[in-house]
């Protein structure tokens, strides 16, 4: 049975990472360490080639599209945006947690929490699960075997936490900026389940099959310590190991 391939890619390095801010809806674009660092990765390292990109409307999502795949006009997907923060947008976690009583109910996924003028978790994970059902069934529908999405790290996990396999926790599928996941889709298992198989990291060192990118280890998983907060949604705060 013939297969598609589907390449999920997260947008580069902006001000509001570096900061460890979280940045959802204000259109940030990439900085200038952003760009530079994607060039790089692009020159040392392999990413799957495409004709085919979908892209988030914000900039630094097209800056990327436009870096990584010059010349291939994105189609724009207005439900890839990130998550709208609200009134947490362009805050840090000290301070949402110091001055925002909301905050540490809605950090721990309490049904029905939404940030001040934002969207609640439940909202943001049905928005774009349903782009991204539209996005493979276009894809499937169009006999487009090989395309790209440019998109949010949150964007991200939601799509990989509900249709990916193998299955996963949402912070588990945490990719830094520039990097992100070849899904194959066969058409029977997503009809069936609407599941994808997650087969490999991108991108892929060009030297070796085998050797991914050693970026993958800038998120200290296997910490006890670990908080996702500080890397979900676009915000990159450094973890004091002590």
């Amino acid at each position: 049975m013939k297969t598609y391939s589907l390449h999920i890619i997260r947008h580069g390095l902006t001000e509001g990472n570096l900061q460890g801010l979280y940045i959802g809806h204000t259109d940030m674009p990439l900085c200038r360490e952003g760009k530079e660092q994607l060039r790089q990765m692009k020159k040392e390292y392999e990413y799957p080639e495409s004709s085919f990109v979908f892209s988030s409307p914000l900039k630094r999502c097209l800056e990327t599209a436009d870096i990584l795949y010059h010349g291939v006009n994105p189609i724009v997907i207005d439900g890839l945006i990130e998550y709208n923060f609200g009134s947490f947008d362009g805050k840090d976690a000290a301070e949402l947690h110091e001055k925002h009583p909301l905050f540490d109910s809605w950090l721990a996924g309490k049904e029905g929490v939404a940030p001040p003028f934002g969207e609640t978790n439940e909202d943001f994970t049905k928005r774009v699960c349903l782009s991204f059902i539209k996005i493979v069934d276009a894809v499937l529908k169009t006999g487009t075997d090989n395309a790209v999405i440019v998109t949010h790290g949150g964007v991200m996990t939601a799509i990989l936490a509900n249709f990916g396999l193998p299955e996963a926790a949402a912070h588990e599928w945490l990719t830094p900026a520039g990097c992100g996941y070849t899904m194959r889709i066969t058409p029977s298992l997503w009809s069936a389940g609407k599941k994808l198989e997650v087969i490999r990291e991108i991108p892929l060192a060009e030297e070796s099959a085998g050797n991914y990118y050693d970026g993958w280890d800038y998120y200290p998983q296997d910490d006890e310590n670990f908080d996702v907060s500080e890397y979900l949604y676009d915000t990159n705060e450094e973890e004091e190991n002590e």
